[in-house]
């Protein structure tokens, strides 16, 4: 579509969540119920039950219809990794805006499948990765843009976090499509991918030392991810799951650049009071950002950042740094 939907002016909009399996659908169900301009529906297929919701539906199927009959203007896919494909590639069949929670697929082929699947229906197809929409990240990218930095040598990144807790299938291998790698690689790949593009080649190590995942079958704690881009410019990701089950927070988001003019440091959830035990985060909702972006996408027919094209590049990096933990050697992405 490349001109706003007139059968969508003047009404709300109609949004299914389908599944309640990611741990950010109550965020989402409780900011798009807050909105004038939406009506919400949930689907829960697994029977989590803990997510609150005005209205909820227990099978996918219901979800399509859910609206009085009608069917949805556009969904929030929130399956596990596993699931995205089957759900992403309906909703293009039957002509439905999508955005997919991260990360969009567990192979680059599904991925691809996907972005071709919505291109060929004319519906919008976006990734979610909330961070993208971080005052810190856009200093970050102003002054890359504006060269404040000079010339970027170097790039640091930590994404870590505590193991996922109270959805069992974030630490499964088959359900996630692996661990901490594919949790926690693909937020600060699509900073990097905004900034320079996709990289040349990637390095990765990994591990479960951390909670004791040293079985084969289980699904890794700790990785190490090393970017090289073709000008020369070197980027590591340590994407671990390594908070302690008592710190205050779940995570949290850092990137250390350096150039050849200067250097900056960022922290995306900085804004916080930090209590007993516990950091209170206040300032921009950067889930409300992301559905603010999706939506107008939805109305205007045109995909808005972070699209779908930018998920499955990133998953093209979390499955380079999979083959390289096997192969203990470099992966070329070009």
């Amino acid at each position: 579509m490349n001109a706003t939907d007139p059968t969508l002016a003047g009404r709300a909009l109609r949004v299914a969540v389908l599944s309640a399996a990611h741990v950010h659908v109550a965020s989402y169900v409780r900011l798009l119920e807050s909105r004038a301009d939406t009506e919400v529906v949930l689907a829960d297929p697994d029977g989590f039950g803990d997510v609150p919701a005005e209205r909820t539906v227990a099978t996918i199927d219901e979800a399509w219809t859910a609206f009085d009959g009608e069917a949805p203007d556009a969904v929030v896919v929130c399956s596990d990794n596993a699931g995205h494909k089957a759900l992403v590639l309906e909703a293009a069949r039957r002509g439905i805006h999508v955005l997919c929670e991260k990360p969009l697929a567990t192979t680059v082929e599904d991925a691809e499948a996907m972005v071709d699947a919505c291109a060929n229906a004319s519906v919008v197809l976006m990734t979610a990765f909330p961070v993208h929409f971080s005052p810190q990240v856009a200093a970050l990218r102003q002054a890359v843009d504006n060269g404040s930095l000079g010339e970027i040598i170097a790039l640091a990144g930590a994404n870590n976090g505590k193991l996922p807790a109270g959805r069992d299938w974030f630490t499964d291998p088959e359900a996630a499509g692996g661990g901490a790698l594919v949790d926690h690689i693909v937020h600060i790949a699509e900073i990097l991918d905004s900034l320079f593009g996709e990289p040349e080649s990637v390095h990765a190590v990994a591990n479960g030392v951390l909670y004791g995942h040293t079985n084969d079958g289980d699904a890794e704690t700790g990785g190490l991810v090393t970017l090289r881009y073709a000008n020369g410019l070197i980027a590591t990701i340590d994407c671990s799951w390594s908070q302690p089950a008592e710190a205050p927070t779940w995570g949290g988001l850092k990137l250390h650049v350096a150039g050849t003019g200067g250097q900056l440091e960022i922290d995306a959830f900085s804004q916080r009071v930090d209590g007993p035990g516990q950091w209170h985060p206040f300032g921009l909702n950067l889930d409300a950002l992301l559905l603010d972006a999706f939506l107008e996408g939805v109305r205007s027919g045109e995909t808005q950042e972070p699209s779908g094209a930018v998920g499955a590049r990133t998953v093209r990096v979390v499955n380079a740094a999979q083959e390289s933990v096997r192969t203990g050697a470099p992966v070329a992405l070009r």
